[in-house]
Formats: structure tokens, sequence, C-alpha cells
């Protein structure tokens, strides 16, 4: 082999090298599992800085906020060239809250960085007024000072003046960072339920996928849901849902349930077989079904609620929508059975 060729040869291993480490550490920051689709969705975005994709990224993570797996499939997540972007808002809260949420994110980092800098410039303060009033006291006694000192305790009085007002924005800010954070947390709050919203879920999916420890997902819905809705209203309908949502994280302690859209729920079961998420998800159900429910206004029997679900095993590393399509097609076989029941990876009700 001629040298020519072999220095071409290393430095094509060199630069592979280099760009498998980026797109690792885009997926790892981005809490993505790594296979192929989220892959070739790195390596487009940063093979091609100055693409339309990568601006797009760019716009959804203004302000440190995560890309979802919902994200990569909004911006055309595919393979290679075909990617194209097909917005910039996140598909999973629509633009508004999406703005709003970018929003947040840029004024708590804001309020980070003003909470700092006035904790150093209390500390710098503090420091300048010691220093002063030991100066002040060292030519207390000398005539010839006496100019100086009174120059001296008047910036000493407007030092501690600033320092009290410091302090007092100081406190503010730290109350702020407190509501931002609240208010980050509820853009991944179901406001009905007081569940974790999609949104949630999808991040936690991936942080969980990230660790490569086994688990189950399972899809649920409420069965002849908007024959309710139609029937009683929506008032009712919603009521029905906070009751199964309670039911579901009563049940499923120490896993993660989330409300998914509609009357869809669903529950990431970390570390858990199948046999045990099945017993799991079924105490829930049976709770559920065995209860009898009553319009509040009238006393009215409102009859029987019950819901169905499929669960699928995740296996470690496996993406989001291949587990969820196959806890979904359980979920369709339940429905088919009769509905009011389970069916699950070698599990059948």
């Amino acid at each position: 082999m001629g040298a020519a060729k072999e220095a071409r040869l290393i430095a094509v291993e060199e630069r592979a090298d280099t760009v498998y480490d980026c797109i690792r550490a885009f997926l790892t920051f981005h809490r993505l599992s790594p296979d192929p689709v989220h892959y070739a969705f790195a390596h487009h975005v940063l093979c091609n800085p100055d693409g339309a994709l990568a601006r797009s990224v760019t716009t959804l993570t203004e302000g440190g906020i995560r890309l979802s797996t919902r994200d990569i499939e909004a911006l055309g997540g595919g393979t290679g060239s075909q990617m194209v972007p097909h917005s910039v808002g996140r598909v999973t809260g629509g633009a508004e809250s999406d703005a709003a949420d970018r929003l947040v994110a840029q004024t708590q980092i804001q309020v980070e960085g003003f909470s700092d800098m006035m904790r150093s410039m209390r500390a710098e303060t503090a420091n300048f007024g010691r220093d002063l009033a030991a100066s002040t006291d060292a030519v207390r006694g000398a005539a010839a000072g006496a100019d100086v000192v009174r120059l001296a305790t008047v910036m000493l009085d407007r030092v501690q003046s600033a320092e009290a007002r410091l302090a007092a924005a100081t406190r503010e800010a730290d109350q702020l960072r407190a509501k931002l954070e609240e208010a980050r947390g509820d853009a991944r709050r179901d406001s009905l339920t007081g569940l974790p919203n999609r949104r949630a879920f999808e991040e936690a999916f991936a942080e969980h996928s990230a660790t490569g420890e086994c688990g189950c997902l399972a899809v649920c819905d409420v069965d002849r849901f908007k024959r309710v809705n139609d029937q009683f209203g929506h008032s009712v309908g919603d009521r029905v849902l906070r009751a199964i949502a309670l039911a579901l994280r009563e049940a499923c302690t120490g896993h993660f349930v989330a409300r998914y859209g509609g009357e869809e729920f669903v529950i990431l079961f970390k570390g858990a077989d199948i046999a045990e998420a099945h017993a799991t998800l079924e105490r829930a159900r049976v709770t559920v079904a065995a209860k009898r429910y009553r319009l509040r206004e009238t006393d009215m029997p409102l009859g029987a609620v019950t819901f169905s679900g499929g669960i699928a095993v995740a296996e470690p590393g496996e993406a989001l929508c291949s587990v969820f399509g196959r806890a979904d097609r359980f979920l369709y076989r339940a429905k088919d059975s009769g509905r009011n029941n389970l069916c699950s990876d070698g599990i059948f009700d």
C-alpha cells in the first residue's frame, strides 16, 4: 500500500472516530436510544450543521431543551437526505405550549445567571464593606483624617444599603427560579388527571432505555368512552378519566403511569417481567370494573366503567415506537376479545 493511500485511510478512520464520538454525545445528551433511526438522524444533523434539519433542531433545543422521539418523527426522522423538517413545533404540545416551554427554559437560564451574579456581587460588596470599616477605625483618631472618616462613613452606608437591596433581589430571583421549575413540571403534567403527560413519558422511556434494563410497557384504553361522553357529557367523561388515573396510579405504585392522550394511558414497568406487569395491571382492571359509578348531580347510575390493556416486553435499547406498536396490537386484541381484559406477550385473558 502506498504512503499516500495509507495516509488517506488513516484520515478517514480518524474522521469516523470523531463522527462516532459526536453522535454518541448527541444521543446521550438527548437521552435517545442508539437505534438506527436516532443514529441516522444524529448523523444527518451533525454532518450537515448548516442544513435545514440542523437549524430546526437548534430552534427546538434552544434553552437546553432535549429532543424527544416525537420531535424526531415530526422532523422527518427517517434516513439520510430524505429527512426534511416538517415543522419546528413539538408534536406533543402544540405550537403555543412549545413556545412557552422554550421561553420558560430561556428565562430559567437567565434567572439562574442573575441569581449567581447577585450572590457574587453581594460577596464582593460584603468584603469591601469590611475592609472599609477596618480602614475607618484605623484613621478615626487622627484629626487630619476627619474628612476621610466622614467620606468613608458615607460610602459604608451606601455599601450596606446596596447589600440589603442585593439580598432582596437574590431572594426574589430564588423565588422566581422555584416558580419556573414548577412551570417546567406543569409542562410535563396532564392538567386533568395530574399524571405525567405524553412528553414526560417519552422522556422517562428514553432514560430507562439508556440504562439497558429490561421492563414492560402497557397501553390501556377506556372501553366505550365515546358512549360515556355522548350520553352523559364531557364533564362526566373527565371524572371517569380521573377515577381510572387514580386506580392505575395506586395499583402501579413504583412504576411510571402517564396519560398518553384522550382516553389512553400508558405504564412503564421498570425492571418488571411480563408476568409481574400483567398481574399488577390486572389488579387495577379488577378494581375499576368492580366499581359502580353514579352521576353526582342526579344520583343516576352510570354503570360499570372498564378498560382494556395490552402489555409488551421492552427489550434493552428498543425504540419506543417499536415497543408501543406491539403493546398497541395486544390492546386491540383485548378489545376484539370482548373488552374489559388484558392481552400480553404470552399471556391471554
